[in-house]
């Protein structure tokens, strides 16, 4: 009798698996699926490390593709990547994963990219014991300094005088030009001074991008008619502010010039 129950509770146990058995296999897709695709506020990120890649997706939500390789993150060491959509893909393995539709700032790079590959902006040297005391001095001198370091390569975080970022190279310009000591970061820069509008901004202001007063994200020197001298990712260069892939935010007029 007794062995007749224990193979009645072997029955029962082994009837028991099959269902779980079942689920278990019924996770894995034959496609790569949408969950959700919706738009999110512009958010800046850099790679978190060289490797990884942008695609083109295709297909439908029910059978998305993985199109081309776009763009291979070691080749951008200095970018940076606006995110402006997220989009959740259950793949055939199972899981789900997070993708950003991310753009480069010049708007020449684009494509979806795992989330796991990017890290949110940070900027170097974020505090600054610089003064606001509004400095004085020429345009002249401001545009001759600028001038004389079109051409130098971009580098995030630096300060000059081989390379520079965008804040950076304001900040060493003011300083050489006209000994007037600016904050570290466009944020601060931005923060920190009397602003001016677009129709009173004269030559030799800082005109700042972004997405809004609370996330700027690229400061030049303003040089009037649309135009300005900036620190960018090819380098310190004279180009126009009146275009698509630039978002004025505002200026500052750190100095009174003449």
């Amino acid at each position: 009798m007794k062995t007749l129950q224990k193979v009645s509770f072997a029955v029962a146990f082994a009837a028991a698996l099959v269902p779980a058995l079942s689920q278990t296999t019924a996770h894995a897709n034959s496609t790569n699926t949408i969950v959700s695709t919706s738009s999110m506020t512009d958010t800046a990120y850099t790679r978190k490390s060289a490797t990884g890649w942008t695609y083109n997706l295709g297909g439908t939500a029910s059978d998305m593709t993985f199109g081309a390789k776009t763009h291979y993150l070691k080749n951008y060491p200095n970018t940076t990547w606006h995110a402006t959509q997220k989009r959740y893909i259950t793949k055939k393995d199972g899981v789900k994963y997070l993708y950003y539709y991310v753009t480069n700032s010049n708007k020449t790079a684009s494509g979806w990219i795992w989330h796991g590959y990017l890290q949110k902006k940070s900027y170097a040297h974020t505090s600054s014991s610089s003064t606001s005391t509004t400095g004085s001095g020429t345009y002249s001198a401001i545009y001759s300094e600028a001038k004389s370091l079109l051409g130098k390569p971009y580098v995030y975080g630096a300060n000059g005088p081989s390379s520079f970022d965008c804040s950076g190279f304001t900040k060493y310009v003011y300083s050489k030009a006209i000994g007037q000591t600016l904050p570290r970061t466009a944020q601060s820069q931005y923060d920190t001074y009397t602003h001016v509008s677009s129709a009173n901004a004269k030559a030799g202001d800082l005109i700042f991008f972004g997405t809004s007063k609370n996330n700027i994200t690229h400061v030049g020197i303003y040089k009037g008619s649309n135009t300005m001298i900036d620190a960018q990712l090819r380098g310190v260069v004279n180009e126009a502010t009146n275009v698509s892939w630039w978002h004025t935010v505002g200026y500052s007029r750190p100095a009174t010039l003449s």
